[in-house]
C-alpha cells in the first residue's frame, strides 16, 4: 500500500513532533486534535522552530515553507478519514486509546494501518477492540521527536508481517532507527528508564540527596545528558506516573510501585516543565 497522507491524532508535544518529521519526509500530514485551535498552534510552533533554523543557516527558507505546507491542522477524529496511515498520540490512558481506535476502525478505509504512540500499554489490548487487529501496531517515538533517532516498534499478537514491514519502511523514510519489542507492559525503553526515574524520586523522597545533587550525580557520574528528575520533568510527571502504574499493574511486581512523592506531585499539579514546577522549579527560568 502506498502511503501518501499521514494522519496524527493529538497535537501535543509528541503529536507535533511526529507531524514535523513526517512532513520533513515528504508526507502530507493531517494533524488532528479535539480543538482545531490546538492543532493550528502546533503547526505555528513548528513554523517558529523552523524559522530559527533558517536564521542559523541550518535550513533554507524554501525548505521551511515546503515542510510547513505539508501540515494541515484539522479538527476531530472524522477529519482523519482520508489518511493512509494513522498514528495516535494522545495521553497514556488505555480507556481513551481504545475508544479512539474503535472510532478509527469505523472511519478509515479497510486497508489503513492504525499505529499508537503508547509508551507502555500492550498493543494486543488496543488492537482487540478493532476489526483489523492485523493492522494495529505500536510506534513509540522518543521525545523530542525531531531530535531523537529511535522509534520502538511493538507488534501485537495479531500484527501482520505486512503491517510491520510498512511501518519499518515509514520509519526509514523519516530517518529513524528502529528496534522491536515484545508486546509487554513498558516495552524495552520504559521498562528500563521509568524504574530509574522512579528510584530517583525515591532517593529524593527519602532525603538521600537534593533534586539538584541527584541529577548532577547521574549526569556526571554516569554520563547521562539529563538527570533522571530533570528528564521526568521534561517528559511530564503525569506521564511518568501513568507508565509506572501500567508497569505495576501489568507486571504485578512491587518493584514497580510508583513513588509516593511522584504521585503527590501529580496530585498537586506539579507536572514538570509544562506547568512550571515539577521536581525542579522553572518559574524563574523563563
Amino acid at each position: 500500500m502506498s502511503i501518501r497522507t499521514f494522519g496524527i491524532l493529538g497535537a501535543g508535544q509528541m503529536g507535533a513532533g511526529i507531524a514535523h518529521v513526517a512532513a520533513a519526509a515528504g508526507f502530507d500530514v493531517l494533524l488532528a486534535d479535539v480543538a482545531l485551535a490546538r492543532a493550528e498552534k502546533a503547526k505555528a510552533d513548528i513554523d517558529k522552530r523552523l524559522a530559527k533554523a533558517v536564521e542559523k543557516g541550518k535550513m533554507t527558507e524554501e525548505a521551511r515553507r515546503a515542510l510547513v505546507d505539508h501540515i494541515k491542522p484539522v479538527e476531530g477524529v472524522p477529519a482523519l478519514a482520508p489518511a493512509d496511515f494513522i498514528v495516535e498520540a494522545v495521553n497514556e490512558d488505555e480507556t481513551l486509546k481504545k475508544q479512539l481506535f474503535r472510532q478509527f476502525d469505523e472511519i478509515c478505509r479497510p486497508e489503513v494501518i492504525l499505529a499508537t504512540n503508547t509508551s507502555s500499554i500492550p498493543i494486543t489490548r488496543i488492537a482487540a477492540v478493532t476489526k483489523r487487529p492485523t493492522q494495529v501496531i505500536g510506534m513509540h517515538f522518543m521525545n523530542p521527536v525531531p531530535v531523537m533517532k529511535l522509534v520502538e516498534i511493538i507488534r501485537g499478537l495479531a500484527t501482520s508481517d505486512a503491517t510491520y514491514q510498512t511501518t519499518v519502511e515509514l520509519c526509514a523514510k523519516m530517518e529513524k532507527a528502529t528496534i522491536v519489542s515484545r508486546d509487554i507492559s513498558g516495552f524495552i525503553v520504559n521498562r528500563i528508564l521509568m524504574p530509574m526515574i522512579n528510584e530517583a524520586a525515591y532517593a529524593l523522597y527519602e532525603g538521600i540527596g537534593t533534586a539538584a545533587d541527584i541529577d548532577v550525580g547521574m549526569k556526571l557520574g554516569t554520563n547521562q545528558p539529563m538527570g533522571p528528575l530533570e528528564l521526568a520533568d521534561f517528559i511530564g510527571l503525569d506521564t511518568c506516573l501513568a507508565i509506572m502504574e501500567v508497569l505495576h499493574t501489568g507486571l504485578g511486581d512491587s518493584k514497580y510501585r510508583p513513588c509516593p512523592l511522584l504521585r503527590q506531585h501529580v496530585d498537586a499539579g506539579w507536572l514538570g516543565r509544562k506547568t512550571g514546577r515539577g521536581f525542579h522549579d522553572y518559574t524563574a527560568k523563563g
